[in-house]
């Protein structure tokens, strides 16, 4: 039963707020990172293999992160066993890695009150309950995009979400990630005064797919 699963920056300005219990939380932020362009400024350096021409990678899953409606937790007491390896190999392509899949239960799954198993199956349910817009997987050469045109895609794509519960993040340069709010069931939801600070870059560069 455990692998069934398998077959289907700090967030703004503020600060992590004092978890008080696991399971202890308002709602989810999930956010998509552009594969690419993690790979253009940092996986790349680090001969990730994440970034492997053969990955084939757009948006993957940074994270399904427990928020409160100010701040969020991290790295929380829990009394459920960290992942096994099989269920982070299971989900790798979804994250880029399993070792990321693994850092993200330790400092928010651990957050969840769930056990590994239902915090990835979470994760897994949460990823695929939004569509990614294909355009930007057609795109063989770097382009220079309006932040708001990535949200406008998403929420086109997506007529259940809304502006508010869409932001998208910027860094050096690039467009970053795309982060949803789901409530605890992960229907679309309002975000949070801390998490609704889009990127308003003009000219966001968008590497390609490989």
């Amino acid at each position: 039963m455990r692998m069934i699963f398998g077959l289907i920056l700090a967030l703004g300005t503020s600060l992590p707020a004092a978890a008080t219990e696991a399971g202890d939380f308002d709602y989810y932020v999930m956010s998509l990172s552009w594969s690419p362009n993690w790979c253009d400024r940092t996986g790349n350096a680090r001969g990730s293999v994440q970034c492997g021409e053969d990955r084939d990678l757009g948006w993957t899953l940074h994270g399904l992160w427990p928020q409160y409606e100010q701040g969020w937790p991290v790295w929380c007491g829990t009394e459920f066993d960290a992942p096994y390896r099989d269920e982070l190999e299971a989900v790798k392509d979804l994250y880029g890695s399993a070792s990321l899949a693994r850092y993200q239960w330790q400092k928010h799954g651990s957050c969840s009150g769930l056990d590994a198993q239902g915090y990835l199956g979470n994760s897994i349910r949460a990823y695929f309950s939004v569509q990614r817009p294909s355009i930007f997987r057609t795109w063989t050469e770097p382009r220079n995009v309006p932040a708001k045109a990535v949200e406008k895609a998403f929420l086109l794509a997506n007529p259940a979400l809304e502006e508010t519960g869409v932001t998208i993040t910027c860094k050096s340069g690039q467009i970053q990630e795309v982060r949803i709010c789901l409530t605890k069931e992960l229907t679309p939801r309002q975000c949070g005064e801390d998490v609704r600070r889009d990127c308003t870059l003009e000219d966001a560069v968008m590497h390609p797919v490989p």
